[in-house]
């Protein structure tokens, strides 16, 4: 499996992370590990969860994905063949959220214990948090870096101006960068990261591990109607999408995907990557998804598949 580097931060990881956010909601830990082992028999490597999932799931508190990782690594072994990418600052209770020093040393260490490691590879700013200095965040996260708990960091759902002025913080001051940016980003939902932070991610080398890569399952074609979205978990999000562009989508996916013998989501995976995506970050809830899956990061997209795809989900 290629390996691409993950902006500046010495990572290398493969062309698809798993998305952590399913284990423990739509996939319980047998699932999980069956996924787990799947994910590094092909040879990937970058497995990616947050301390908030899955928060969501009544009776759930968070820390569900993670600690199921951390089952995971404690019965296979292996720690050196995976990057562990988790998040904090998204709201654990009132006053558990942000990314200030005191909270970000709190989390950290709760995370490293879920997960029954002593380093987080990749650890990132699950959201900006206005209300805390940048300086305070970045010399938070030297400090973690300096300790060995931390590798490099990330940010994930900032705005491209929050963005730049972190990473201007981060040279005047000389502190630990942002070398990866978790955007929302797909087929469908282009516009916001297209306009300022995509160049400024390719002129800052930071690397893009965007979540929802299939738009909540809505990419891989399996819903074309809203009866097909009943009893579905992630069906309210899905939703919105069943109008005549996200329709167009569909149909420019099924042409590409008979061209190429593949599928809409591997398609929709591969668009990605072709448009600069260092690795998209999709979630398998069974070995069949997996395996469907898997197919994108051998698929290359012809320039007609693309212009045929760019303008189909043009904004």
């Amino acid at each position: 499996m290629i390996k691409r580097k993950l902006g500046n931060s010495g990572l290398e990881v493969a062309p698809w992370a798993l998305g952590g956010n399913v284990f423990g909601w739509t996939a319980d830990e047998p699932t999980s590990f069956r996924l787990l082992d799947a994910f590094v028999d092909a040879g990937l490597n970058l497995i990616d969860t947050a301390d908030v999932y899955s928060k969501w799931v009544p009776g759930h508190h968070g820390g569900e994905s993670e600690t199921i990782i951390g089952n995971w690594l404690a019965k296979r072994g292996g720690r050196e063949k995976v990057l562990i990418a988790t998040k904090f600052g998204m709201e654990m209770s009132a006053s558990e959220k942000g990314l200030s020093r005191a909270y970000m040393m709190r989390s950290v260490d709760r995370s490293l214990a879920r997960l029954k490691t002593d380093h987080i590879d990749l650890y990132q700013s699950h959201q900006d948090d206005p209300s805390t200095p940048i300086e305070e965040t970045l010399a938070a996260y030297g400090d973690l870096i300096k300790a060995g708990k931390v590798r490099a960091i990330g940010a994930s759902n900032f705005k491209a101006d929050r963005l730049a002025e972190s990473l201007r913080v981060s040279a005047a001051r000389g502190l630990p960068r942002y070398e990866s940016l978790q955007p929302h980003y797909n087929l469908y939902e282009r516009a916001d990261f297209e306009a300022e932070l995509a160049p400024l991610c390719r002129r800052e080398n930071i690397g893009v591990i965007p979540y929802f890569a299939l738009a909540s399952g809505f990419l891989t074609g399996k819903y074309r109607s809203e009866k097909d979205l009943e009893g579905k978990a992630r069906g309210s999000r899905v939703k919105s999408m069943l109008n005549p562009r996200g329709l167009r989508i569909l149909k420019a996916l099924d042409t590409v995907a008979a061209e190429t013998k593949s599928t809409p989501a591997q398609v929709s995976l591969a668009w990605l990557v072709a448009h600069g995506v260092t690795a998209p970050i999709a979630s398998a809830t069974n070995l069949d998804q997996f395996n469907e899956l898997l197919g994108a990061t051998r698929l290359v997209l012809s320039p007609p598949a693309l212009q045929l795809l760019d303008e189909a989900s043009r904004p």
